[in-house]
């Protein structure tokens, strides 16, 4: 079960919100965590175990590592962060990476001629990069005493299991939202507003990605030999629009529902677009994702405090890391290397990251192009695979379309897909998610209106006409 399906818009969310406004407001924690159960049941299935290991190990070490902290035993605080992040680190490898180190391993030894490893392919659990690293977030939070210690295990659970940012986040930490799970008010303005931020992020999703992920699917699915300058432009532009409308739709639709029920997620987008460096880029994409792993893995590596080499190191370190958390193939890992190598770059040329000045527009244009350029490798089947889209890009032969994209081009498609790309050129403080919601006055009133009538009646039909794919990220 998806946001973006019948089953979730016409039937979890209605049932679930009739429930919450009805029940006492001492059983709402009690609502909110049975109906996540079931949502990620429903997606999930049996991995709903894995899931359920990860709360009971953190609730424990958290517990162990609070009360080590109170009585200043240091050890065996050290010993309760290791048990938090050795068991999620080790479920991440092993359902993420086993299959593709047993792979890599059987093509060696078939290539040496030393046999190959017996191996069943285990399924991924939805949402496993992103639970586990907000369930390990609890435990260092404890260490550090920017938390207390939540006594009911229940509520524990729903800060892990919460359903709207559970598969593909934001990354909650549990200091921005401990209080809110202890107690919060409702009120039908958050209700009025969250409505407005999910179905933002439903059009968007629905709308705006699926049309852009037509001509990017058509393009990257096509044999090298049949790629031409044109397509592969076309295609690489089309991805880099699907991937962003995409994952920051279903963030702008998480902060929405979250919002629906008293909730306050953090930003996870703020127009990544419009950045004029790689360091801005990355202040501006995937935020709660860049936080955590610049708190909890960059500054305890040492950050910039060890001299530039050290620096250096501990950028490529981390971004070596981004690119694995996404994926086990080995483009991801050259993705990651390729914003941290360009990360090194910038601080070795000297460039300011976010002021502009008379460059700005240039700036943009560049950071952009390298963007790009990064997607390539990121949306591959293979390395191979994106060296030859790469060559296509710069062969500068051919500019008529392969008979398979021009095909995927509907008008429709065609005509979002062109709006879409002018989000490129908007001011690089307009983000419409928070300001469709938080602006007052009768124009605002009147594009909120404009939206939820014919973005949501149009995202509704193509919904019900079976017309909109996954989330991308559901892959991660």
């Amino acid at each position: 079960m998806v946001f973006s399906s019948i089953e979730f818009l016409f039937l979890f969310l209605p049932i679930l919100l009739g429930l919450y406004r009805l029940v006492p407001r001492r059983f709402e924690n009690s609502v909110l965590l049975l109906a996540s159960v079931l949502f990620y049941t429903w997606s999930g299935g049996a991995f709903i175990a894995i899931l359920a290991v990860s709360i009971v190990v953190d609730y424990f070490a958290g517990w162990l590592v609070a009360r080590a902290r109170d009585q200043g035993r240091r050890r065996t605080m050290r010993l309760g962060i290791g048990l938090s992040v050795g068991v999620n680190l080790g479920l991440l490898a092993y359902f993420k990476y086993a299959n593709f180190v047993v792979r890599e391993l059987n093509d060696l030894g078939a290539a040496l001629d030393l046999g190959t490893i017996a191996w069943t392919t285990i399924g991924l659990p939805i949402g496993i990069s992103f639970f586990t690293f907000q369930s390990m977030s609890y435990t260092i939070d404890l260490a550090r005493g920017r938390a207390e210690h939540l006594r009911n295990p229940l509520d524990f659970a729903l800060y892990v299991a919460l359903f709207p940012q559970l598969i593909c986040g934001p990354i909650v930490r549990y200091h921005e939202i401990s209080a809110q799970i202890r107690e919060r008010h409702t009120r039908l303005d958050d209700m009025a507003d969250g409505v407005v931020r999910f179905v933002h992020g439903l059009v968007k999703k629905v709308v705006v990605a699926d049309a852009a992920g037509a001509l990017a699917d058509a393009t990257f699915a096509l044999p090298g030999d049949q790629l031409n300058t044109a397509t592969a432009w076309l295609g690489v532009g089309a991805y880099t629009l699907q991937i962003y409308f995409d994952f920051s739709g279903y963030s702008d639709m998480a902060i929405g529902l979250g919002r629906m029920f008293g909730f306050t997620f953090p930003e996870n987008f703020r127009r990544p677009y419009s950045a004029i460096s790689i360091t801005d880029f990355w202040r501006r994409w995937h935020i709660t994702l860049s936080s955590w792993l610049r708190d909890y893995l960059y500054i305890p590596l040492g950050g910039s405090r060890g001299g530039l080499g050290a620096t250096y190191r501990n950028l490529v370190i981390v971004f070596l890391l981004t690119g694995i958390w996404h994926g086990a193939n080995w483009t991801f890992l050259l993705w990651g290397v390729f914003h941290g190598v360009l990360l090194v770059v910038e601080r070795i040329t000297g460039q300011r990251p976010t002021d502009g000045s008379s460059l700005e527009g240039l700036r943009r244009l560049m950071v952009l192009l390298l963007v790009m350029l990064g997607w390539v490798v990121f949306r591959a089947d293979s390395v191979t695979h994106a060296a030859e889209i790469y060559a296509a890009m710069f062969s500068f032969s051919g500019f008529a379309l392969a008979p398979e994209v021009a095909m995927a081009m509907t008008h429709r498609v065609a005509l979002v897909t062109a709006l879409a790309a002018l989000v490129v050129f908007l001011p690089r403080d307009f983000v419409a998610g928070p300001q469709l919601v938080e602006s007052h006055g009768s124009f605002a009133t009147l594009g909120r209106l404009v939206w939820l009538g014919g973005g949501a009646v149009v995202a509704t039909t193509l919904i019900a006409s079976g017309n909109f794919s996954p989330f991308l990220y559901f892959q991660f």
